[in-house]
């Protein structure tokens, strides 16, 4: 079966808004690095419409610098499915699906294939309170916000679950990359 995989940044204090805090090359490698074993991509409507058209479009004009290219180019060729009851369209290699989250991604793990990864903050949420999320990649960012949405913050589910730590590391920046499994 495959793997449904969380990866997200996140600031010291737990904020996951990307608009507080910079990445960096480093960070785009993490994620390129991470995407080598996915050959799908779950998001919410939220999530792919920050994702979709913007990081396609650097993939094609090569806009960007070399690492971040790099990940533009991975993440544009991994193919994806989107849930959502208001989107009327996507684009490339995108499937669209309206119906139930947790059915519909329990038969995408059972199909074969490399790892499945999810994005965002609500699909994820939903998807974890399902017990349908294996591993976790949380990458701190050294820095302090004091503002912005937290994970978890507002989904309304009991989230309590028990995770194994499988690896973590420190990145030359000062990123602390954390990888746990579920229990």
């Amino acid at each position: 079966m495959r793997k449904v995989i969380y990866g997200i940044n996140l600031s010291a204090d737990g904020c996951c808004d990307h608009t507080k805090f910079g990445g960096g090359g480093e960070t785009h490698e993490y994620f390129t690095d991470l995407m080598r074993d996915v050959d799908l991509i779950i998001y919410g409507r939220k999530t792919y419409e920050l994702m979709v058209p913007y990081w396609p479009d650097v993939a094609k004009k090569q806009s960007e610098t070399k690492v971040v290219n790099e990940f533009a180019q991975t993440f544009d060729a991994i193919d994806k499915v989107v849930f959502s009851r208001t989107l009327d369209k996507v684009e490339g290699n995108t499937k669209l699906i309206r119906s139930n989250l947790g059915d519909e991604v329990l038969k995408l793990k059972q199909e074969s294939g490399k790892n499945i990864s999810i994005g965002g903050v609500s699909l994820p949420s939903e998807l974890i309170a399902l017990g349908l999320v294996d591993e976790f990649y949380f990458l701190v960012h050294p820095t302090i916000v004091g503002e912005g949405r937290r994970l978890f913050d507002d989904t309304g589910f009991d989230l309590q679950q028990r995770l194994k730590l499988a690896d973590s590391r420190v990145l030359d920046s000062g990123c602390v990359s954390l990888h746990y499994l579920k229990r």
